[in-house]
């Protein structure tokens, strides 16, 4: 997955560094750069002895988001998760001089493993698709029953009012996202489709789970894990910059949201799944085939997700999962429409950007379909 550096650095600078902090990496180096992911630039490090690392750093230039791109907090969890039975990368260095390579950094190890960019794992047998979402989910739920305190992460973030803080920052972001302007169109990327009806419900405290305060990654999903080469085991997670102390039903929804949407056309029609009250196609487009190009069938059932997460976090999730999942796809859709700002300020990491901009709209429509349902089975309890 590391090719051609699209985003070059100081090489020159970068070693100096190196050669005085991480006396385990051995210059001269060589850079290539992942392709896959959309925010923070991220590069395997090849040095003399063959070895390889990973550095990852912030975008260039002035950012659309000042809460965005946070290396130094992904640095700090991965940092601490070392001393629990959360499998993350081990940690070499941050660097949060700008003077180096021009934005901050960090350096760690890189995990010779498999990432899958689609939940389905299309690739490999059904017995070892099942047993990986089984690792995957119990993953998870270990981060779930890490105590703050005990790692040093009581500062980390606040226990209470998650998902109020969560619609906070997602307005603000949405607002200057929107505002955003194309470098050669010269035209905004827009507000999101209902925006302000979608924050008013979610608002809502009769909607909202209770507060449990827990460490949560804010990005988990199944291309933010690595696997091991062979054994259908996790060896490590990846992507922390959203962590925080927050709502573990974040986490689970995000992983889960291959089970809110369903590619009955696959790959050409996105629908929404009998369980709520649509079954109309959305539109055809590259939301599904980027999103949630998905074969339902070859995952294992969402009540054994659930019922794996509850035996290792111990609590069961199920009344809230409604709430979780469509906030979840509200999430999806203002990362959307970030990645659409981020092309637009041509910063964007992943050469998909452009496309996947283009799916605000569809993503929007979307989160408000699971929004009515929520409502539907509210009203039922």
């Amino acid at each position: 997955m590391a090719g051609a550096v699209r985003q070059p650095i100081d090489i020159a600078s970068f070693e100096d560094y190196v050669k005085a902090n991480v006396p385990e990496i051995k210059c001269p180096i060589s850079l290539k750069q992942f392709g896959y992911g959309q925010s923070n630039p991220t590069y395997q490090i090849i040095d003399s002895s063959g070895k390889k690392y990973v550095m990852r750093k912030k975008p260039p230039g002035k950012l659309v988001s000042k809460t965005a791109h946070k290396v130094d907090r992904e640095y700090r969890i991965m940092t601490a998760l070392a001393t629990t039975d959360v499998p993350v990368p081990k940690t070499y260095c941050l660097c949060m001089d700008d003077t180096v390579i021009g934005s901050p950094f960090y350096i760690m190890e890189f995990l010779d493993g498999r990432i899958f960019e689609s939940p389905d794992i299309l690739s490999v047998s059904a017995v070892e698709r099942n047993q990986m979402w089984h690792d995957a989910i119990r993953t998870l739920a270990k981060l779930h029953r890490v105590d703050p305190k005990s790692v040093g992460l009581e500062t980390y973030g606040k226990p209470a009012g998650f998902y109020d803080r969560q619609l906070t920052t997602f307005k603000t972001l949405s607002k200057a996202q929107g505002e955003t302007v194309d470098v050669e169109t010269k035209k905004p990327v827009g507000a999101v489709p209902r925006f302000n009806e979608i924050v008013e419900f979610f608002g809502q405290k009769k909607y909202q789970p209770e507060d449990r305060g827990t460490l949560i990654h804010g990005d988990y999903k199944i291309d933010n894990i690595v696997f091991h080469k062979t054994e259908p085991r996790v060896i490590g997670v990846l992507d922390w910059e959203m962590s925080t102390i927050g709502h573990p039903l974040s986490d689970l929804s995000n992983l889960m949201v291959p089970y809110s949407l369903t590619a009955a056309h696959y790959p050409t029609a996105l629908v929404i799944p009998a369980t709520s009250d649509s079954s109309q196609p959305l539109r055809r487009g590259t939301y599904s085939t980027f999103h949630t190009s998905i074969r339902l069938g070859g995952l294992p059932p969402a009540e054994t997700v659930v019922k794996w997460y509850s035996e290792v976090a111990g609590w069961d999730p199920t009344p809230d999962l409604a709430y979780g999942r469509a906030f979840s796809s509200f999430r999806d859709t203002v990362v959307f429409q970030g990645i659409g700002a981020r092309y637009a300020a041509r910063q964007a990491s992943s050469p998909q950007a452009k496309f996947v901009g283009q799916e605000i709209a569809p993503s929007a429509e979307v989160c408000w379909r699971l929004i009515e349902a929520t409502r539907a089975a509210k009203a039922k309890l």
